[in-house]
């Protein structure tokens, strides 16, 4: 009964409040605090008792109301923090004002009369701080929450202590949720301003925060000792502080490395990666923080935790469904992409031995999992940019000589062979099975195999059917739709991506929202290969150097070329206006897409094949004929003449061996943060929290 009351009490001072028409006083506690003293309600019951409708229509008829609310409760939330909540009633007070905030926070950015609202001064009252002595005096890096990177000691696991974590990195990651409500932008100068606050210097706790969400994320072992079902036997109060630590993680780390590079006199960039002396960081305290771990111990306790992770959904046991299995591995794929693109040891340790393999497996089976499935398109777009990133150093392609021993439960051939051969084999079948908006990707799953140069000299030989296959692709319209019929008896998921036939979620109020897994997220345009990418030479020495790029790169108005591909164009209203007028042309009668043998001509022209079809034309007969001339059963010997041979001469002359190396660029960054929001945002159903809002960083689409 006491719940019950605690309920019809906070829903009637919710209705007292929308139907106010006369402001109330911030000085009436009696009023104020009925919405967080004696109530125990949890923050499924704040979404449910405060309709967005109601929150709206304070926001328009009496903001004033709304103002003082709000004031209110992050009034009760400093008091708590000087306070340090040591009674029971405290610290429900501190939730009960945190779930409030994190209901309403959301109604408040998508309005932009509102934005700055909380950071304007209120007369006669300030911020808050730490005033109280014994609080300033607290050396809150004791306190971090799990031993790992900088802290060695591991607390006494607290369940109380997580929950309360993680309902207070919620309200943090709905408070940092303002560019939801803003349009795409690739515009450097357009920060965050909830995180350059919580990144900066004014908060003195960031070190501590910073290792405490990157040691939460990489300790956390879902399986435990193994035992089979624990997950249903025993709550795990930790996985969702895990996930939440991990998307407030990936949101503070949201910065645009492409614009923090400090250039010298001569216009050149100061300091590399294995520097003695390193480079002044960023302002934001967490990139600095992430680009400076530099110990052995914590790059392999940030590699294992990250790999194991990754690996979680990929285990099989002898028992259905009785190891725990987690769903957040598309923030820990932007989070691994982050480690290696700002700091670059951690970058050159991850290569420096076969533990890349672990992060490379997972991925490889989550890009053939996702590979027909239009609605997980950004996933395929993510993993494709990491194994990009990880191939632009040498020691990619020779990690990838190591044999594939370990099954991983994946719709692909029986195979023996290594690493190498399983990277060509998904590839070809996300080229020869995956949807067509996969197109874009097309130049950058050939150029990660071009870029393992002779490392990849006889994987490339084993599989040459696989290449042989992509460059007789057929193209008359008879083929066509024999691919088509044969893709028909597999029935893949349908995402609606048109603006006329996708259901925005914008503007509907269905009494809860949908189901997990039945919503997607709007991307925008991904950079092309040219974007993504800067080419170096390998010189006569055996150095490389950069190239500039080709002035025949851009048009004369010094604009993109429209599209790699028909897929998929660059960025722009000419060029989206252009993908318009090829979709319907392309499109039957019925109004739904077909392919042409123009469109499959407009693709495979542009496959970089040329130089592995020259390959397998010279070294193909060369290992065949030695095979059969000294009777070698023994791949070791094959591997030694390929080693000690040379490609010189074998391609066409002037022919300089070219590596694509990523770059960081703004249009990258971009997409990288519509990415990482939708995942956010698909990710938080429980509660939803921006469900219904008027988001405009991408469009909700039903699938």
């Amino acid at each position: 009964m006491g719940s019950a009351d605690s309920k019809l009490n906070f829903r009637k001072a919710v209705i007292q409040l929308t139907t106010k028409t006369q402001p109330v006083e911030a000085t009436d506690n009696a009023f104020w605090d009925q919405f967080w003293a004696d109530t125990a309600t949890s923050v499924q019951d704040v979404f449910a008792l405060v309709p967005a409708a109601e929150i709206r229509a304070v926001r328009e008829e009496s903001p004033s109301n709304l103002a003082t609310l709000c004031y209110k409760a992050v009034e009760k939330l400093v008091q708590g923090a000087e306070s340090g909540c040591h009674t029971e009633k405290e610290r429900q007070i501190v939730l009960n004002c945190c779930r409030l905030l994190t209901r309403i926070l959301p109604y408040i950015f998508e309005d932009p009369d509102w934005r700055g609202f909380f950071w304007s001064t209120v007369p006669g009252a300030g911020r808050g701080g730490d005033t109280a002595e014994d609080i300033h005096s607290i050396d809150s890096c004791e306190y971090i929450w799990e031993a790992g990177v900088g802290f060695a000691h591991s607390p006494q696991p607290n369940y109380i202590h997580d929950l309360n974590r993680t309902e207070l990195l919620k309200l943090l990651l709905t408070c940092f949720s303002e560019a939801m409500y803003l349009p795409p932008s690739s515009d450097s100068s357009n920060t965050n301003p909830w995180v350059q606050f919580f990144c900066s210097t004014e908060n003195r706790h960031a070190l501590p925060l910073f290792t405490s969400l990157l040691n939460v994320v990489c300790a956390y072992d879902p399986v435990g000792y193994g035992i089979p079902y624990n997950h249903l036997l025993f709550s795990d109060y930790r996985e969702p502080l895990v996930e939440e630590a991990a998307q407030v993680l990936i949101v503070t780390l949201d910065y645009d490395s492409s614009t923090s590079s400090s250039p010298t006199v001569d216009g050149t960039t100061t300091g590399t990666a294995m520097d003695d002396v390193d480079p002044p960081g960023p302002d934001n305290l967490f990139v600095n923080y992430l680009s400076r771990i530099h110990r052995e111990e914590d790059f392999q306790f940030i590699l294992k935790g990250v790999a194991r992770l990754l690996s979680n959904p990929l285990v099989q046991t002898y028992l259905p469904n009785s190891a725990k299995k987690i769903q957040f591995h598309q923030e820990l794929l932007v989070l691994f992409w982050k480690l290696c693109d700002f700091n670059k040891k951690f970058l050159f340790f991850v290569l420096k031995s076969s533990d890349v393999l672990d992060i490379l497996v997972p991925i490889l089976y989550f890009l053939n999992d996702a590979r027909a499935d239009q609605s997980r398109v950004g996933l395929m777009h993510i993993g494709v940019f990491i194994l990009l990133l990880l191939s632009g150093e040498r020691n990619f392609g020779v990690r990838l000589n190591k044999p594939y021993s370990v099954r991983v439960p994946m719709d692909i051939p029986v195979f023996t062979g290594t690493h190498a051969d399983l990277l060509i084999i998904v590839f070809h079948k996300i080229i020869t099975s995956g949807h067509q908006r996969l197109q874009p990707l097309f130049d950058c799953l050939l150029t990660i195999v071009v870029n393992g140069n002779s490392n990849l000299v006889y994987a490339v030989i084993r599989k040459r059917n696989v290449f042989h296959q992509l460059a007789n692709l057929p193209t008359d319209s008879q083929s066509i739709q024999k691919g088509l019929q044969r893709k028909k008896k597999t029935p893949e998921p349908i995402s609606r991506t048109n603006s006329q036939d996708g259901v925005s979620m914008e503007g509907s109020r269905p009494a809860a929202p949908a189901e997990p897994g039945t919503l997607k997220t709007s991307l925008v345009a991904t950079p092309g290969i040219d974007k993504l990418t800067e080419k170096s030479q390998v010189s006569e020495d055996g150095t490389m150097r950069s190239l500039e790029p080709e002035a025949s790169q851009l048009s004369p108005e010094g604009n993109p070329p429209a599209a790699l591909s028909d897929g998929e164009p660059w960025s722009g209203e000419a060029s989206h206006s252009r993908r318009e007028r090829r979709r319907l042309s392309s499109a039957s009668s019925s109004g739904q897409w077909t392919p042409t043998p123009d469109w499959v001509m407009s693709w495979k022209s542009k496959l970089p094949l040329q130089t592995i079809m020259r390959l397998l034309q010279v070294l193909v007969p060369q290992v065949e004929k030695i095979c059969i001339d000294k009777g070698l059963t023994d791949e070791s010997e094959i591997l030694k003449f390929l080693q000690h041979g040379t490609l010189v001469g074998l391609l066409p002359v002037p022919h300089p061996i070219l590596i694509r190396k990523y770059q960081a660029n703004s249009g990258t960054a971009m997409w990288f943060r519509t990415y990482m929001w939708g995942v956010i945002y698909l990710r938080n159903v429980d509660p939803p929290i921006w469900y219904d809002t008027d988001v405009k960083l991408f469009e909700i689409q039903r699938v």
